[in-house]
């Protein structure tokens, strides 16, 4: 009786031998495992290497017809063509921006002439330094968008950018002698002049 009993402890030794091997063995196990896991470097790689497929995805347009879904100002639109968005730069005109007195006039002017409405755009296939095509906007009625700015005294002749369109110039004139919309100011400060003078106040602040 007495040799049985002594034998239990040892018993009971070797078990706890075997269990803190395993136990040793499992923790080494799960470091080497974790150290082998992959960095997440490699993701941010692929989205950087993704960003320059935007601009080659540009599309050469010409003439199109497509709904207009976003207005920016007078002179900038969102219209969507074959399910993807475009964005409008109107051409020859140049509206007051958004900051500008009657800017926003400009703005509402034109989201009643043609938000959310079916517009042609037509263009040369050209896009400026942001991207954006330039072009002329007629609604489904027939109204063209870049005149109808120009009669209703919201927007600027943009002779910089103009090819030989007397017209343009006209519609300008009689708007400006009927004190139509930005004309009624006195002194009214064309959005290039705006835009420049801005620019320079940013550099005068940096300095």
């Amino acid at each position: 009786m007495a040799r049985q009993r002594r034998s239990k402890p040892k018993f009971g030794i070797v078990t706890l031998l075997v269990l803190l091997a395993l136990a040793v063995f499992y923790n080494y196990y799960t470091k080497t495992q974790n150290k082998t896991q992959p960095e997440p470097v490699k993701e941010k790689h692929a989205k950087k290497a993704s960003k320059p497929k935007e601009q080659k995805e540009l599309r050469h347009l010409t003439v199109f017809t497509g709904k207009v879904i976003g207005i920016k100002d007078g002179d900038t639109f969102e219209v969507l063509y074959d399910g993807q968005p475009e964005r409008i730069r109107l051409a020859e005109i140049d509206c007051p921006e958004k900051s500008q007195a009657f800017g926003k006039n400009a703005r509402q002017y034109a989201s009643d002439l043609c938000f959310g409405k079916i517009v042609t755009v037509s263009s040369n296939g050209k896009r400026d330094r942001y991207n954006r095509i330039v072009g002329t906007i007629v609604t489904k009625d027939g109204i063209n968008v870049n005149e109808a700015l120009l009669k209703a005294g919201l927007a600027w002749h943009y002779k910089q950018y103009s090819k030989n369109h007397p017209e343009l110039s006209d519609m300008e004139e009689q708007a400006r002698t009927s004190q139509l919309g930005l004309w009624a100011d006195k002194k009214p400060v064309a959005p290039w002049d705006w835009r420049k003078n801005k620019r320079k106040k940013k550099t005068a602040v940096a300095l």
